[in-house]
């Protein structure tokens, strides 16, 4: 490893990054190369970014880690050029890159040259994207047009404390002022812009991303993205049911081993995505949630069961991520319909539309378990047979149709007695609203019991490994 590695901070978080003594260092030897107003009279050692190539758990990777020693971490023109020849490096390898981020901007002093540079730079992680996985942690200020980075990239972590992103500053905005609202902060990212997959300490981001990046396939063709399953195929998911309504913890019990890595795990908390291991193959999941519990078993959140445009949009470039990358995708459903508020009036059809393509328009194996409401257009979007799931399961307890039975019994019967109405209701539920009434229909493919659904779910993924799915031939959809 190269000594400048150990040396301050951006150099110690590459050493706990990666497996012990495997990093090497590129372009160590880079410094200033601008003149004006006496810049060379500053010492700018790897002109502020230290860039090179090492191993997580034996997977290639390549890191930049921004030092903010040198011009406070600024970006110049061979800053930039190192981190872009670094991503040109990744991509003939096919393996992801990690950025490291502790920056106060473009440097002044080189103008038009950074901003050339810096330009390249979003231009290789464009190239990058659907390629090869792009992680960024940030530790300091990330602000302005670096912004753009980390959503550039496919997964953001930050420092909970001194982790800063913006565009403009929160005092720069108008009627704010950072004491009122600190738009920067990693909680308001988070949990307002959806950008931010996780917040922690420096040492919990860390290993975040070794963990990550060991779920992860290397890159768009490679198909390792396995280990070694030492859980029971066939476990008996004995409680599952009582976790239908938090389904972070559903998923859980699904997966090998108890683990499930969530993602944007405090944006649009009504819907979950992350990933597992099922007979040690990666799976993605997107799932509904009608109750956050926290680690003391106490309702932290709860929501309606409607389908929302935040979680919505979260699932859809989940899903997204998951078929650029040939991961499969798993769903639970239980959704009662469309969300109904101004702010889902705005946004929802271009969210829902995001979320109907991204399912329909994935090739990569699909399976759908339905575990408790299935109401309306918001289940056809949430994975269904109609949109190309390959496989769809149902609990007993499921209820899948148009709407709640009791609600079409009083619209198809308004003016009968409430007898009637409750005879109608059942009526209603056993012939348009059970999983049999589906199964019978074949837009659910089995009833299942719930402490099975692993086993199941673990038989339909074997089954569609081989799965190959042509589309019409275009450029890129619209949608």
């Amino acid at each position: 490893m190269s000594n400048i590695a150990t040396e301050n901070a951006a150099g110690s978080r590459i050493a706990e990054l990666l497996d012990a003594g495997s990093f090497v260092e590129i372009g160590g030897a880079v410094t200033a190369r601008a003149t004006d107003f006496n810049l060379q009279e500053k010492d700018t050692p790897a002109d502020g970014v230290i860039t090179g190539y090492g191993v997580i758990d034996g997977n290639l990777v390549y890191v930049y880690s921004q030092d903010a020693s040198v011009l406070n971490g600024a970006i110049g023109e061979m800053h930039a050029k190192k981190i872009a020849n670094l991503y040109g490096m990744a991509l003939k390898m096919g393996a992801p890159v990690i950025g490291l981020v502790d920056c106060a901007g473009l440097r002044l002093q080189e103008a038009t040259d950074a901003l050339d540079a810096f330009g390249k730079l979003y231009m290789q992680q464009t190239l990058a994207s659907g390629v090869i996985p792009q992680i960024t942690a940030i530790f300091g200020t990330c602000g302005g047009g670096l912004a753009v980075v980390p959503a550039l990239t496919d997964f953001t972590f930050m420092e909970g404390t001194k982790g800063r992103l913006f565009v403009n500053s929160p005092n720069a905005l108008p009627g704010n002022e950072i004491s009122k609202c600190d738009t920067s902060s990693a909680e308001y990212q988070s949990r307002e812009s959806g950008l931010v997959d996780d917040i922690g300490t420096e040492a919990e981001i860390l290993e975040n991303i070794r963990a990550l990046v060991s779920l992860l396939p290397c890159n768009n063709e490679d198909n390792g993205a396995y280990d070694e399953c030492m859980d029971d195929l066939n476990r008996v998911c004995a409680d599952i049911e009582n976790a239908a309504e938090d389904t972070g913890i559903a998923l859980a019990q699904i997966a090998d081993d108890h683990i499930f890595f969530e993602t944007k795990k405090h944006y649009a908390q009504d819907m979950v995505t992350g990933f597992m291991r099922l007979n040690g193959m990666t799976v993605g999941a997107a799932a509904n949630r009608l109750k956050v519990y926290n680690e003391n078993a106490e309702v932290a959140a709860e929501f309606d069961g409607s389908l929302s445009a935040d979680g919505a949009q979260k699932a859809a470039e989940f899903v997204e991520f998951c078929d650029a990358f040939g991961i499969p995708v798993l769903t639970l459903t239980n959704v009662s319909g469309f969300a109904a508020c101004k702010y889902a009036e705005k946004h929802l059809p271009r969210a829902a539309a995001k979320l109907t393509y991204a399912f329909a328009n994935a090739t990569v194996p699909k399976v759908n378990v339905i575990i408790g409401k299935a109401f309306g257009s918001a289940y056809v979007t949430m994975n269904s047979k109609s949109i190309g799931a390959d496989m769809v399961f149902a609990w007993p307890s499921a209820e899948i149709g148009m709407m709640d039975a009791d609600l079409a019994a009083k619209i198809m019967y308004a003016d009968k007695d409430a007898d009637t109405m409750k005879t109608k209701a059942l009526e209603y539920k056993e012939l348009q609203g059970s999983p049999m009434s589906a199964a019978r229909r074949g837009y659910v493919d089995a009833v299942i019991e719930p402490s099975a659904t692993r086993k199941h779910v673990i038989g339909a993924f074997e089954m569609l490994f081989t799965k190959r799915e042509d589309r019409p031939m275009k450029k890129h959809g619209t949608v």
